[in-house]
Parts: structure tokens; sequence; C-alpha cells
């Protein structure tokens, strides 16, 4: 969280809405531990990282939906050992993901 600080306090002091998403749990492998963050404002920008390719785009979307509604949701994403193997990946896992928006 200390790396995006500066630019979720700078979005905030802008005026921006900003959603942030935080890895709560790792099963087996990921690419980024417990506690790594992605901030995303209600311009679109981005800053920080949950994970990596794909996951990414559903954790920003998840983010939108969350600065809209409101309600910080929890989201899982997977691939298992096999579906790893067959995309080139040396092993699966799963992460969790809480995304609120910042109301401060």
């Amino acid at each position: 969280m200390h790396d995006i600080l500066e630019t979720v306090e700078a979005w905030k002091r802008d005026g921006r809405r900003v959603a942030l998403a935080t890895v709560v749990e790792v099963e087996h492998s990921a690419p980024r531990d417990p506690g790594s963050v992605m901030a995303v404002s209600d311009a679109g920008a981005v800053a920080g990282s949950v994970s990596g390719g794909c996951v990414e785009g559903a954790v920003y979307q998840e983010a939108q939906d969350v600065l809209a509604s409101g309600r910080a949701r929890l989201v899982t994403y997977g691939i298992s050992d096999e579906q790893a193997i067959e995309h080139g990946l040396t092993c699966g896992g799963t992460i969790h993901v809480f995304v609120e928006r910042l109301d401060w």
C-alpha cells in the first residue's frame, strides 16, 4: 500500500472517488502475496497490482462496479493445476481479493 499511497491521496485531493482492491488470501501459487493492492479511480486510472494478466482487468471492472454501487465485495479468481499446465504455467492457484470504495 505504501507504494501507491501518494497516488491515492492525490486522486482524493483532486476530488476523485477511489476503489481499493486488496489480496486477502492466496491458495497455492500466485504472482502477488496477501496485502498486495491495486487502486482504481473513477477516472479510470490504476495504481498498483493484485495479480497480472486477465485478472487485473477483471479486478478493474469489479472496482468500477464498487465505485458505482458503494458496496464492497470479496471476489475469487483461480486456475487449476491442469488448466495452468495447458496454458504454459507451472502450477495453478487462487487469490481472494477484497474490493472496497475509499470513503475518506
